[in-house]
């Protein structure tokens, strides 16, 4: 990666870890459309997961909200994750639920990963990729994943698609501001997302993937890669779905729907974020 790292900043880019310093990500996905992309990609693993107790590497896993969350639900699982913050947050919350605490947490690097070969039956990747600019970096981090996961494992790789930050701007009006235009065409061009203006709405240092490039990158890994699908869809884009997502049967009809277009290849690009579903050679 071209960005300095900075060792009391962990792993991360020096942008992007002073992007997650404030400990935003704790809380992100309770609120907003984050909502859309929890439930979505909830239902996408459990969909295709082995019933526990079975071995979760959750690799890049943040603050802990979907570790503590399959850990709830009986499975064994060890989060890694570059900064330093994100792992105390993490530790912090298994703390707090001493019945099913995480296996283990800690620092580290999705291209070099302190588990041995063959040993897991899942791997997450819910945030290497988009902050990990370089393919050989990314491709790198999905074959330590497959290099873990014993044969038939699972990975779950998960992108930004690049254009949701032009249709963010169209959502929020960020396209008022000049600056805001050359960053979201400069990701639809090139998918390198950066911010140069510091503005905490534009986001930070990232790779943002055309739909089409997620299947590659996991066949280049060595993985079969089995679907890329669409976590939110266009549901993001919509007030309606983000006033009503509090009442169930609204939710799910919104979730049915989602389920319906989510491999939809025309529709995959208006998703903010991506899923890819792969495993390892059996």
């Amino acid at each position: 990666m071209t960005d300095r790292y900075a060792d009391q900043r962990g792993f991360l880019p020096d942008a992007a870890a002073a992007h997650y310093a404030s400990g935003y990500e704790a809380e992100r996905l309770m609120s907003g459309g984050s909502r859309i992309e929890l439930a979505r990609t909830q239902e996408i693993v459990l969909r295709h997961a082995p019933p526990p107790p079975a071995m979760i590497y959750d690799i890049g896993g943040g603050p802990g909200v979907y570790a503590r969350w399959l850990a709830g639900r009986g499975y064994t699982v060890h989060l890694v994750d570059a900064l330093p913050l994100h792992v105390e947050q993490a530790r912090r919350a298994s703390e707090e639920r001493p019945g099913t605490p995480l296996a283990s947490m800690s620092v580290g690097d999705a291209r070099h990963l302190p588990f041995a070969d063959a040993s897991g039956d899942l791997a997450l990747l819910l945030g290497p990729l988009y902050h990990l600019t370089e393919r050989t970096d990314r491709v790198a981090a999905l074959s330590e994943a497959r290099r873990v996961l014993r044969p038939g494992g699972l990975v779950f790789a998960a992108a930004i698609s690049r254009f949701a930050p032009m249709l963010d701007g169209m959502r929020q009006g960020f396209l008022a501001d000049p600056a805001f235009v050359a960053i979201a065409e400069r990701d639809v061009r090139e998918g390198q997302h950066r911010n140069p203006t510091n503005h905490p709405g534009y986001f930070t240092t990232a790779y943002l993937h055309h739909p089409d490039e997620l299947r590659a990158e996991v066949a280049e890994a060595g993985l079969i890669h089995m679907a890329t699908l669409a976590v939110e869809g266009p549901a993001w884009l919509a007030q309606w779905v983000l006033d009503a997502w509090d009442d169930p049967t609204s939710r799910e009809r919104v979730l049915a729907a989602l389920r319906t277009i989510e491999a939809e290849p025309s529709l995959l690009g208006a998703s903010a974020h991506l899923l890819a579903v792969a495993r390892t050679p059996s």
